[in-house]
């Protein structure tokens, strides 16, 4: 044939979807088998394990036996594995957790003779807009992808340009993605033809001179025999992907430039829906990541004594896969959400076990009746926090000064006050334990034994004794020493802490600070204010937002109710929709009303369709709409404001009792706006109001955002990746999205299936459902909002002193502070004898980051931890020119 065909035999392997992981992994065993077996009886046998390690890792520990045969393979250039360790999503994890996966691919992939060169990201449903940078600097120079690439692509490769200037190679896969090959080689009768079909649909993306690339596999695909001879006949040969890519240099002079996310429907569909089904699973992963990056590698990096590698290398094993493409998006089945829901909770669990440690540690040298306050952000922080303290005397800091407070509650002091005897009574008593608090004292009057109990105890307590002493009780009262909630506006230092305790009123010493202190909060049913923000209740439970530049928000906060027939990867409106958006009752509860905190509870009532109807989608069915039966559905908005903060939180709650249906909340914009930002993956994100068709999805205008979303002057503040939409004037926030297929053959808004009809019923999403985000209107700029969105997602951390009574408040520690124009910490870890810090300049401007702790050296480092130029250092401040939206690693010794 005239051109040469360059066929690069695989498998795309997703690692559970339509069936959970341990069934498809028996199927990938003896897939791997055929693999093996088929190259070493085939030595032109090349083969691409689909860019991930993690099927490598899963072979294994069922054929441990056959490591070696995989690294022969691989150091021989004929297989090729890596670099990533699994396939992700890279909108539904963290801009770290993608970090963390490509370095451990990458580093596991080493064992084994090395990882493919190439960023290969096959079936990711769009691509985040900083992965040039990421590739790039882990040593990277091509990628290789296939969905959301827009209609301005006409070749087979581009230069794609992240946010700080970035340009990598890009090898985009046309004509049907990572199978354009895969019907070549069905049979042998015909083949000249099929390949000279090829080759003619291909020249038009790869211009007239160069090998065509012809990805010869599908999903789960095994070899065929008898290849080498199919591929010989038509003239072609047979490589691995960065065999073929790897005759290119990198350079992208020339190529065509794409800057940013990839995210056209224009090529390929990218599903967007997966963005908000089982958005319970998003809120994990969200909790998750948060605790095991921003909780336990800082803080035991700072603070801990051993390092706890092997609990925080488990708590990122199970986040990173988590993260695969089918997984965290819970466009699989049930029962694979539910395996995927276990790994997220299990990696919280290890992050809580390494941040609770570090923080007993703390807690060792704060006396038992004060409480450790800890600071999770690399900037001094004044907050409110809520702690629980004994008795009723003033807080004071460690200098002796006094904290502001405001009680929230108060515990009850009578625990129990019954008729019984003393035997009964003791049956209640474990050790010194009793009614969850410890015995510090016991008496008896007449017939009445009364216990004295609190949080902790000194008190020697002799069980015989008191047999001895009750013979004739008939009456047992549980005393319990007063304690209460309060809410506390304390001042923490940089990723480092602080404590409080009560004393007496004699020893309090002076009075709390003025200067630079916030306004106080006040509240009532109808009106909330700081002197930042205030927040106005109206009649139907939506909420008027003035902010302290004038910003008006009016009516945010209405919840809108419609109808979802679709699928986990696509949302469908019925043809015959039906919005609910008018409560039936609106009622509203005072919770507290300042000076710290004030906060108001909305309970409205709506009538929401119990179901979809008819929306099976065969033809002789009427078109798909709501069902007549309503369930009465009260949804409870908690809104709250703090002092000091210029946002307003709102936690949203309600009983899903509904099938079929999507939940948004509406929050009108203070100005026309024809864009939106978003925060993502290491990079803010700015997208106009539509999206660009072409392939036949319908393209919904719907978003992610990780942290926060701005447009018009209004910002929500976010716990997980969140879907949005700005349509008609207003920001639209998905809370749940209750669909009842994996996928339906029939989808108004996507031509063809995108995977089996599978039943999902637990996508309904029934239960309590819970949502907690914070509005912000801002007056300028969404820059204003990348600090505020730092604070709300990461709370000061309160926990109970656990050292002598009788000993003082320890001073204040700071831990590292890192400071700067839209700089903000990623990561914090320590690797061998240093800590390694990551930053991202979220900002269109160069900037600087301000970097003060205890340290005398510090040196650049690539995303894989390798070692670069030093830095310099003075008196323990290190100075890092950062440009727009570059990703720094630096790490800090000495």
């Amino acid at each position: 044939m005239s051109a040469e065909i360059v066929v690069v035999p695989h498998t795309h392997w997703d690692r559970e979807w339509y069936e959970p992981f341990q069934r498809f992994r028996l199927r990938l065993v003896a897939l791997l088998d055929e693999v093996l077996d088929t190259m070493e009886r085939e030595p032109a046998y090349h083969f691409t394990l689909d860019g991930q390690l993690a099927c490598v890792d899963d072979y294994l520990e069922v054929r441990p036996e056959n490591r070696d045969r995989i690294t022969a393979l691989v150091e021989s250039g004929r297989l090729a594995v890596g670099p990533w360790q699994i396939l992700l999503d890279e909108f539904l994890c963290s801009g770290e957790n993608i970090v963390r996966n490509l370095e451990l691919g990458m580093s596991r992939a080493d064992k084994l003779g090395g990882a493919m060169p190439v960023g290969y990201l096959p079936d990711m449903f769009g691509h985040t807009a900083q992965m040039p940078q990421i590739l790039r600097k882990a040593g990277l120079l091509h990628a290789c992808v296939y969905r959301g690439v827009p209609s301005s692509v006409t070749t087979d490769a581009f230069a794609w340009v992240a946010p700080d200037g970035t340009a990598l190679r890009t090898q985009y896969l046309p004509a049907g993605g990572y199978g354009n090959g895969a019907h070549l080689f069905s049979d042998s009768a015909g083949l000249a033809e099929r390949a000279a079909a090829f080759v003619t649909i291909m020249r038009e993306w790869h211009g007239p001179e160069g090998a065509l690339l012809a990805m010869y596999g599908t999903d789960h695909s095994a070899p065929v025999r008898g290849l080498p001879d199919m591929v010989a006949a038509i003239g072609g040969r047979m490589d691995t992907l960065s065999g073929y890519i790897g005759k290119y240099s990198g350079e992208v002079d020339g190529l065509p430039r794409v800057e940013g996310e990839l995210r056209s429907h224009a090529r390929a569909n990218i599903l967007p829906g997966v963005i908000s089904v089982r958005a319970h699973v998003k809120q994990a992963m969200g909790r998750a990541e948060r605790m095991v990056e921003r909780y336990a590698e800082p803080l035991a990096t700072l603070w801990g004594a051993e390092w706890p590698g092997r609990f925080l290398d488990m708590a990122w094993w199970r986040l990173v896969d988590a993260s695969g493409h089918d997984s965290v998006t819970g466009c699989g089945v049930d029962d694979t959400a539910q395996q995927v829901a276990a790994r997220i909770a299990e990696a919280e669990h290890l992050g809580q076990a390494v941040r609770d440690m570090v923080t007993a540690r703390l807690a060792g040298s704060v006396p038992s009746d004060g409480v450790l306050l800890v600071n999770p952000t690399p900037a001094a922080r004044r907050g409110v926090v809520v702690v629980d303290v004994a008795g009723a005397d003033p807080l004071v800091d460690p200098s002796g000064a006094p904290v502001p407070v405001q009680p929230l509650e108060y515990a009850p002091t009578l625990l129990l006050d019954e008729e019984m005897d003393a035997a009964t009574a003791l049956t209640f008593v474990h050790g010194t334990e009793l009614y969850g608090q410890h015995i510090t004292a016991w008496s008896v009057e007449g017939e009445t034994l009364t216990f004295t109990v609190a949080r902790e105890t000194s008190a020697v307590f002799d069980l015989d004794d008191l047999r001895a002493a009750t013979g004739g009780v008939r009456r047992v009262r549980i005393l319990a020493e007063p304690r209460r909630t309060v809410a506390a506006l304390v001042e923490v230092p940089p990723l480092g802490h602080t404590s409080i305790r009560p004393v007496p009123h004699e020893q309090v010493q002076g009075s709390p600070a003025g200067a630079g202190r916030p306004a106080p909060v006040r509240g009532d049913e109808g009106v909330l204010d700081n002197g930042l923000l205030r927040v106005t209740i109206a009649g139907d439970g939506t909420l008027t937002l003035v902010g302290a530049g004038g910003t008006t928000v009016t009516g945010a906060g209405r919840i809108v109710d419609g109808g979802d027939v679709g699928d986990t990867y696509n949302h469908a409106p019925p043809a015959d929709d039906l919005l609910v958006s008018e409560p039936s009752a609106v009622e509203t509860e005072l919770v507290c009303s300042g000076p710290l905190v004030a906060a108001v509870d909305v309970r409205r009532t709506y009538r929401w369709p119990a179901s979809g109807d008819g929306i099976d989608g065969a033809p002789e069915l009427p078109a798909p709409s709501r069902a007549p039966r309503t369930e009465e559905i009260v949804v409870t908005t908690r809104v709250e404001l703090r002092a000091g903060e210029p946002y307003v939180r709102l936690r949203v709650e309600f009983d899903n009792r509904c099938a079929d249906h999507r939940v948004r909340l509406h929050v009108p914009l203070p100005a026309p706006a024809t864009e939106s930002h978003a925060e993502g993956q290491f990079a803010v994100v700015t997208r106009g109001l539509t999206s660009e068709g072409g392939c036949g999805e319908t393209p919904l205008p719907t978003f992610p955002a990780s942290s926060w979303v701005a447009a018009g002057g209004v910002a929500a503040l976010l716990e997980h990746v969140t879907e949005y939409e700005v349509a008609d004037g207003e920001l639209a926030l998905t809370l749940l999205r209750s669909v009842a297929y994996l996928s339906r053959n029939r989808n108004a808004l996507r031509p063809e299936p995108a995977g089996p009809q599978l039943p999902t019923p637990a996508a309904q999403s029934r239960g309590i459902r819970s949502v907690s985000l914070a509005l912000m209107p801002y007056a300028e700029s969404w820059q204003e909002v990348v600090p505020q969105a730092e604070t709300f997602r990461h709370d000061l951390l309160v926990v109970p002193g656990q050292g002598d009574r009788a000993s003082e408040l320890p001073d204040p520690a700071p831990g590292l502070s890192v400071t700067g124009d839209g700089v903000v910490m990623t990561s914090l870890r320590m690797r061998d004898d240093r800590r390694e810090l990551r930053v991202v300049a979220l900002t269109p401007a160069a900037t600087e980051a301000v970097i003060e702790g205890a340290f005398t050296q510090a040196r650049h480092a690539d995303l894989r931890g390798r070692p670069g130029d030093r830095l310099p250092v003075t008196d323990g401040v290190l100075r890092l020119a950062l440009k727009p939206w570059e990703i720094a690693t630096v790490q800090l010794s000495g």
